[in-house]
């Protein structure tokens, strides 16, 4: 159950941010066997003069396009966190022509009674998911 925060500069349209976020959802159930339904996604737009995403010494420069994804989920394994990057940087640059260097993950691990969806539960540990 990953929570998804995608943060991008201001100016797709809705068509353009709807396919970043389906492609994001349909990697994520691949690569991380989630189950169908378990989306959490919240996308925020910014001014450019909001995002400041530099290349920590790699050489790499951004663009408008940059994308960064911030995930709090259940550990995972490296295979399956290398998968996911991959894929996405994949899928992204060919659907929508997002370069691969304009993308930056950050995963963040948590445990299942770091998680209630509602009423105050925490459903992970009461049997209810």
């Amino acid at each position: 159950m990953p929570l998804m925060r995608i943060d991008v500069i201001k100016g797709h349209d809705e068509a353009y941010l709807k396919t970043l976020l389906d492609i994001a959802y349909e990697v994520q159930v691949d690569k991380f066997a989630t189950p169908e339904g378990d989306r959490y996604q919240v996308l925020t737009q910014h001014e450019p003069f909001e995002m400041q995403i530099l290349d920590t010494g790699l050489g790499i420069k951004r663009t408008r396009d940059v994308v960064v994804f911030n995930l709090v989920t259940r550990p995972r394994s490296t295979r399956a966190k290398l998968d996911f990057y991959q894929t996405l940087v994949d899928r992204l640059n060919k659907e929508l022509g997002i370069r691969k260097e304009d993308v930056v993950f950050s995963l963040v691990p948590n445990n299942d009674d770091d998680w209630s969806f509602g009423n105050g539960e925490a459903q992970f540990l009461n049997g209810k998911l």
